[in-house]
């Protein structure tokens, strides 16, 4: 599955003109503060409309002339720099969450284990330390079957010790193409099959 990005978007006195391609495996996105990477990767989820131009996937294209798929339906599995969990849930809840928005069963059991969280699926958010947050957003992700996940600094509050125990985890993907923003070269060493480097909106 092929993610192909030609857009140009304009807010305030920022331009973002940036045009690539990221395959299977995983593409790190990665450049100095305000160099566009976390807006490139909302234009792909859905949750930036770009000016102009065309983001397309695996041949569909998702934003156009004159489309529009709304995030919902693009099946793209965002997990952010924080966790972004629903502090009312249980861990089991979060997890399923997206799944159950879609409509598709979810192996919450399984991908807990995967993950290392299974003991975890009764407690709350408040009680979870920041790896362990982080480890049920990226489950929750999973579950909903994405087609592709996006990855905005997902390590990047978390301390060396933490990193350590999800990096591999994150290796461990392959079967939905990542495209992965970070600042850490430790992170693109670990991970990044290719790496698309940014400065000012722009790739270089």
């Amino acid at each position: 599955m092929m993610l192909e990005v030609a857009v140009q978007h304009r807010f305030g006195a920022f331009a973002l003109d940036v045009a690539f391609a990221a395959g299977p495996g995983v593409t790190a996105l990665i450049g100095p503060s305000g160099a566009g990477k976390s807006t490139v990767l909302g234009v792909v989820a859905g949750l930036v409309r770009a000016n102009a131009g065309e983001v397309r996937f695996d041949g569909r294209v998702l934003q156009g002339a004159g489309v529009f798929v709304p995030m919902h339906q693009r099946r793209m599995g965002v997990v952010f720099q924080e966790a972004r969990l629903f502090p009312h849930l249980s861990v089991a809840q979060n997890l399923g969450y997206g799944a159950r928005m879609l409509g598709i069963a979810a192996d919450v059991a399984g991908v807990a284990a995967s993950l290392g969280i299974a003991h975890l699926l009764a407690r709350r958010p408040r009680d979870l330390s920041g790896g362990e947050r982080q480890r049920v957003a990226l489950g929750r992700a999973l579950l909903a079957q994405p087609r592709m996940l996006l990855m905005d600094e997902p390590l990047a509050a978390l301390d060396a010790a933490r990193k350590a125990e999800i990096l591999p985890l994150i290796a461990g993907i392959k079967d939905v193409p990542i495209l992965y923003v970070t600042h850490s070269a430790a992170e693109v060493e670990a991970l990044a099959d290719r790496v698309v480097r940014m400065e000012e909106g722009r790739v270089i």
